[in-house]
């Protein structure tokens, strides 16, 4: 049985991708595989719901087990991790390994993409909002520190910030000459590897191989030459954790609450909503 990650699902049905699937995304702006550059805005509507996040101790074994069943009927050996009720009848928040959350019907025969959005209030809610931040958040806190490139604020720390970057991304390296201005906001910057391809791995790998991580960091952006001897990188590691929180491009920010919130931002716009999330 082949993992779902890496069928090609055209075997399936000529309009629907392997990447189709994989795009249970959160969109982000930046740098990525279609687009070089591009600046993102946050979006200001809808707002994001105040569900009570103890739910995700509410998975429901029998929408797991009828999800997985259905994936290998389909072909697809496919480990779902949980499958949680939301405040729309019979639809669940589901969590897989190795591909971004997404919702499902009670029988696991659908996998629905995008945002749900509820109306009829004062403003409409995206019910997925609080459940990606959860995710996000669990996981971003699991990773080791050792593992990340991190710039600390200067002075107190007010908000921590995670960035998926590429060291190839005009984007990324906007960002990065802005750091001293971000530290000096009292934001700490700590960088996760994102090759947007695999000839962007081995510079990213470098990096990460390097006795001096934030100085082969500041080389690369600055284009700089690279030369560091090969290691045991946690860049494939990164770069699953960033599929399964839905990165599609760089740099992809991302706060301790596990909101994303870029995208590239100025400076003073990231500090601003990194304290205000």
């Amino acid at each position: 049985m082949t993992p779902l990650f890496h069928q090609n699902l055209l075997k399936k049905s000529p309009a629907f991708t392997k990447a189709s699937l994989m795009a249970l995304a959160i969109a982000v702006a930046g740098c990525n595989s279609n687009s070089t550059e591009a600046r993102n805005e946050p979006s200001k509507t809808p707002t994001s719901a105040k569900q009570n996040t103890s739910a995700s101790s509410d998975s429901d074994p029998k929408v797991v087990a009828a999800l997985e069943a259905n994936f290998k009927a389909s072909g697809f050996e496919q480990k779902i991790i949980s499958a949680i009720p939301t405040s729309m009848d019979n639809i669940y928040w589901v969590t897989a390994e190795g591909m971004p959350a997404f919702f499902s019907d009670k029988e696991g025969r659908h996998i629905i993409q995008g945002q749900i959005v509820e109306i009829g209030q004062a403003h409409p809610v995206d019910i997925s909002a609080d459940l990606i931040a959860q995710s996000a958040k669990q996981k971003l806190a699991a990773v080791d520190k050792k593992e990340m490139i991190i710039y600390p604020a200067k002075g107190a720390t007010k908000a921590v910030v995670y960035v998926f970057t590429d060291a190839d991304c005009p984007y990324c390296t906007k960002l990065h000459s802005e750091m001293s201005d971000i530290n000096a906001q009292g934001i700490e910057v700590r960088y996760l590897a994102w090759p947007r391809s695999d000839a962007s791995i081995p510079k990213m790998e470098a990096i990460w191989c390097s006795s001096d991580r934030m100085q082969a960091m500041d080389d690369a952006k600055a284009g700089k030459p690279l030369s560091s001897p090969k290691c045991d990188s946690p860049v494939r590691s990164h770069i699953e954790l960033g599929m399964s929180l839905g990165v599609s491009g760089t740099p992809a920010i991302f706060t301790e609450s596990g909101h994303q919130i870029g995208g590239y931002l100025p400076a003073k716009e990231l500090a601003a909503a990194a304290l205000a999330h």
